[in-house]
């Protein structure tokens, strides 16, 4: 082999070895196909105002599970038209805060608006990132995440990044229904699984948010 022949030879393994490392970077920066997920709602907000759904979700006691009280600071993820985001701001009056988070912006103008129409000046809009609620660090006693979770598409990370914002005592609610992800439902071995996986163990479980044996309130705590 001429010196000509072996240089060519040896550039053409440096290639061939830089070829696999690219290959392999690439590989390890691409996240893992995630679970099944219903695409998120972006119809008429309204809807999620009908007459009678705090009866029939008992939300007094819901809110009384997470501990919203007077003075405390509450985040709404997946806040929509502001339902329960209004109906927490009431409960924890003007000493209070209630963030509302949404990943779509036409909720969140419609949220601003009708916090404007209500007078409560205690509730800040929060345009989020699909999986990270942007919310400030320790600052927050109570988190609600009402028929979301199955349209969260990472929801380890979502659930990571929340940790953050929590204040000691925190507690994390998700009312969902029992699906497969697409059908606007995700079963409830899989948030308890995810939750694990972010940090969290369920501390408690109900099933009175609605009588049909489908829906789950779950509620979550961090590991120290």
């Amino acid at each position: 082999m001429t010196p000509l022949s072996r240089f060519i030879y040896k550039v053409r393994i440096l290639l061939a070895g830089f070829a696999l490392l690219a290959v392999g970077v690439s590989s390890a920066q691409t996240p893992a196909p995630g679970r099944k997920t219903s695409t998120p709602y972006t119809g008429d907000l309204s809807v999620f105002d009908s007459p009678g759904r705090d009866r029939r979700l008992q939300v007094d006691r819901v809110m009384d599970i997470l501990g919203i009280a007077p003075g405390k600071t509450v985040a709404d993820i997946g806040a929509g038209s502001g339902w329960f985001t209004v109906l927490a701001a009431r409960r924890v009056g003007n000493t209070g805060l209630v963030y509302a988070v949404d990943i779509n912006p036409e909720a969140v103008h419609y949220i601003e608006n009708r916090a404007h129409k209500e007078n409560l000046a205690n509730i800040k809009a929060v345009l989020s990132q699909p999986d990270d609620p942007l919310l400030p660090p320790t600052a927050v006693d109570a988190v609600l995440l009402l028929k979301t979770y199955h349209e969260v598409a990472r929801p380890v990370i979502l659930l990571t990044h929340l940790r953050a914002s929590l204040r000691p005592g925190a507690r994390v609610g998700i009312i969902d229904r029992n699906g497969n992800g697409e059908n606007h439902g995700v079963a409830e071995d899989v948030v308890r699984r995810e939750a694990q996986q972010a940090g969290y163990k369920v501390s408690e479980r109900y099933d009175f948010v609605k009588a049909d044996n489908m829906d789950y309130f779950l509620v979550l705590v961090p590991e120290p």
